[in-house]
Formats: structure tokens, C-alpha cells, sequence
């Protein structure tokens, strides 16, 4: 069977990616698999340059086809503010708590018609023979006044989706999946992934 492996340490995510990734006949691991593997510095600007690192660095150290998503959530009243800091936005202790009270300290004072935001994610899978391909999703959305439900990580409780009017925080795993950035952009990877990890590898690299 082949594998891979998602380059994070974050169990939200990998639970998400997990599911999205369940069917393919693929065996799907995760950094907690190789905890000789630590945090890896995100030092690019952008979001395919962070999801890009990642990716190269686990497939270079287990050997083996790596996925990596870098995603945040931008704001348009912060010129795009957290973006690519979203996980860190609060500081070197950041979290989600954290993160989420100095958004909503931010945003204050902003009118409900110049909340608008959208959650981004990019995926990029790199091989081991170098190839590599990257994905980009986007869910647009508003930003709450203050925390909305129980389910999710990060700023899903302050993204509401305004389709159906609920936060990310409020839906079920199945409903988030369908609708939101990392969702989407999986799906354009799925569509690649099989035939991508059908590849021939030099005997060990693949399981």
C-alpha cells in the first residue's frame, strides 16, 4: 500500500485531511508517526511558499510522498491580516483563544458591512523523485462578533459562512469538509493523487 504522509502536527487538521483522503487505498500518516520530526520553520511569505517547505522538508527526511497545508485566514479590513501568521497571530504562546480575542479586539469597531474575510488554503504534495504539485482553495465569509460553536480549531468559531449563516465552529465535520478552503483544495488534489503516488519509486521509499 502506498503512503503518505501529512506534514503537521496539528491533530485538527489531520483529523480533516484524514477524512478527505479515506477511500483512495491509501495509507495516510502523520508527523505524530515520526516525532523525531519537529516543528518545521514556515519562513516563506506567502502560502504556497510555507505549504512548499513543509512539504519538501518531511518527504527529505521519511523518504516518502508528503502533503502539506499552509492556510489562515485573511481579513479585508486587516489588509489581509492574520494570513500566513494566522497560527501565531497572538505571539510566541499563541493560541486559538488567544488568537481569536485579539482578532476580535482588532475588529471591534468595524461595521458589519466591512467585515468580509475568507479562509485560504494551499496544499502542495511533493514526491520523492522531485515532483511536486500545489493546490489553492478559498471560503468566503464574514467575521463574527464573537465566538460561534463547539466543533472545529483555530477561527472557525469567528467564520461564519453566509450561505447558510452558520460558523465554521457550528458545523459538523461532513458539512465543514464540503464547503470549506481545505476541502477544496484536497478535492483538486484527490482528482491527482492516485495516479501521482502510482508512480514507480526506488525499492523502500514507498512502503
Amino acid at each position: 500500500m502506498k503512503r503518505i504522509v501529512l506534514a503537521t502536527h496539528n491533530q485538527g487538521k489531520v483529523r480533516e485531511l484524514q477524512a478527505m483522503l479515506a477511500g483512495l487505498g491509501i495509507a495516510v500518516q502523520s508527523l505524530a508517526d515520526f516525532p523525531e520530526i519537529g516543528e518545521i520553520p514556515e519562513t516563506g511569505d506567502t502560502f504556497e511558499e510555507n505549504a512548499r517547505i513543509k512539504a519538501l522538508a518531511v518527504c527529505r527526511l521519511t523518504g516518502l510522498t508528503a502533503l502539506a497545508d499552509d492556510s489562515g485566514l485573511a481579513v479585508d479590513a486587516l489588509d489581509g491580516a492574520p494570513g500566513v501568521y494566522s497560527a501565531r497571530y497572538s505571539g510566541e504562546n499563541a493560541t486559538d483563544a488567544k488568537n481569536n480575542e485579539k482578532l476580535l479586539a482588532a475588529m471591534k469597531d468595524v461595521p458589519d458591512a466591512l467585515r468580509g474575510c475568507r479562509f485560504v488554503s494551499v496544499v502542495a504534495i511533493e514526491r520523492p523523485d522531485g515532483q511536486e504539485f500545489i493546490c489553492r482553495g478559498e471560503w468566503p465569509g464574514r467575521l463574527a462578533r464573537a465566538p460561534r460553536g463547539h466543533n472545529g480549531f483555530g477561527y472557525d468559531p469567528l467564520f461564519v459562512d453566509p450561505e447558510i449563516g452558520l460558523s465554521a465552529a457550528e458545523m459538523n465535520p461532513e458539512q465543514k469538509n464540503e464547503r470549506s478552503h481545505r476541502g477544496r483544495a484536497v478535492r483538486q488534489a484527490v482528482k491527482h493523487l492516485a495516479e501521482f503516488l502510482a508512480a514507480d519509486f526506488p525499492a523502500g521509499t514507498q512502503g
